[in-house]
């Protein structure tokens, strides 16, 4: 059976996560922030930026939309222009996910993707996918810090587990 509540300690991990992230990059320069390292998406700031699109896409996708437009990384010169829009959807995708029902997690969501292709699974199996997609990419940043000789943070889900929902933090 589905638990909504499981559903939610998740989606509260991938924001946690996120923000552990967004702060981990915050003291680049905004040269570190748009140079090319080689990953699938070039840079800290693209691959951030595909992140938040992802995470906006399917959640307009889960409203019954199925929007065709891509947040271009060229948008957000800076990290405080993109962190912006990130606690934006963070908060649409926040109301949405504490509005849960197990109803609702069981009903099978359609949409389109960008390629013009129809899908059609179980919300609960695309929320799982946003926040794996959403921890990979994380990983990619994790190695671009490495990269530039930054400490990354640790965004493991039991660190979370401890830090935050047993109360330590």
């Amino acid at each position: 059976m589905i638990d909504v509540r499981a559903i939610q300690e998740l989606y509260r991990y991938n924001r946690w996560a996120n923000a552990r992230v967004f702060e981990a990059v915050s003291g680049l320069t905004r040269e570190r922030f748009l140079q090319d390292l080689g990953s699938s998406h070039p840079s800290v700031r693209d691959t951030l930026t595909h992140i938040v699109w992802a995470e906006w896409i399917w959640l307009q996708r889960w409203r019954g939309a199925s929007p065709q437009t891509v947040f271009l990384a060229t948008d957000f010169p800076r990290l405080d222009a993109l962190n912006a829009r990130w606690l934006e959807v963070e908060t649409e995708q926040r109301a949405f996910v504490e509005s849960l029902t197990v109803d609702h997690l069981l009903s099978m969501v359609r949409y389109v993707n960008l390629q013009g292709q129809s899908w059609q699974y179980p919300l609960w199996r695309q929320m799982y996918h946003v926040v794996n997609h959403s921890s990979y990419h994380r990983g990619q940043v994790t190695t671009m810090l490495r990269q530039l000789g930054t400490q990354p943070v640790p965004t493991d889900f039991l660190v979370f587990h401890d830090e935050v929902e047993s109360g330590v933090a």
